[in-house]
């Protein structure tokens, strides 16, 4: 797990940086880098959708995902989750909410083959370099991301120690699973989440992200079910 920890470390520390510089930024400059921020997040978002191998897969993960995230209100229990903190730390007038940018945070730093083949990598053998790598990575992501998204991006330090201990102390059981195609599927599908993220960030959607979570998990399933019956 020390992985991990140095990663939501990383993440706590450039979050925290962030919020300091982003007291002193004018709203308009504020305006002007969350556009900004939106248009790098939709590039990340493209680059990495275009890891699937298998569009009917894309397809069946993200329609499955939003029926299911959609049936089980994710979004709406995450924001309920978050309402009594956001009441106490959102500022009047503000866009972004605690929740939407906990959400975006956890997506950019949990979807990926950094997170799933270094999380394996550090359960299984015990080499926590990917993971390490990738924490340095967040600290520069995290400072960009509260700077623009406020103390939600902080927040998600949370989500990443839940989702890469669990994927660490789970590595012996998932790694069979977990196929170089079936991370890219898995990848793909998380990138066009990131992708909604961005359009979000923009101001040209308002989607419900959360909603579409369980297509993440969906991916890799559907994956190994099509080479079973192929």
């Amino acid at each position: 797990m020390f992985g991990v920890f140095v990663n939501v470390i990383t993440v706590i520390i450039g979050a925290s940086v962030g919020l300091l510089f982003k007291k002193g930024i004018p709203e308009r400059v504020s305006s002007a880098a969350m556009t900004g921020l939106g248009a790098c997040t939709l590039y990340i978002g493209i680059s990495g959708s275009l890891k699937g191998e298998n569009v009917l897969i894309l397809i069946a993960s993200v329609v499955l995902g939003a029926i299911v995230g959609t049936l089980l209100n994710i979004d709406g229990a995450i924001n309920t989750l978050a309402e009594k903190v956001e009441s106490r730390f959102r500022k009047k007038g503000a866009d972004i909410s605690i929740a939407e940018g906990m959400i975006s945070a956890t997506l950019l730093f949990c979807v990926g083959s950094m997170t799933v083949t270094g999380s394996i990598q550090a359960g299984l053998t015990g080499d926590h370099s990917i993971l390490i790598t990738k924490a340095m990575l967040d600290l520069v992501s995290a400072m960009m991301l509260a700077s623009s998204l406020g103390i939600g991006v902080l927040f998600s330090a949370a989500a990443v120690l839940i989702i890469q201990g669990s994927l660490v102390l789970l590595s012996g059981l998932i790694s069979p699973l977990m196929s170089p195609s079936a991370i890219n599927e898995m990848t793909c599908a998380g990138s066009i989440l990131i992708m909604m993220i961005g359009t979000n960030l923009m101001g040209i959607t308002k989607i419900k992200v959360a909603d579409y979570l369980p297509a993440i998990l969906f991916a890799p399933i559907l994956y190994n079910l099509v080479q079973i019956f192929t």
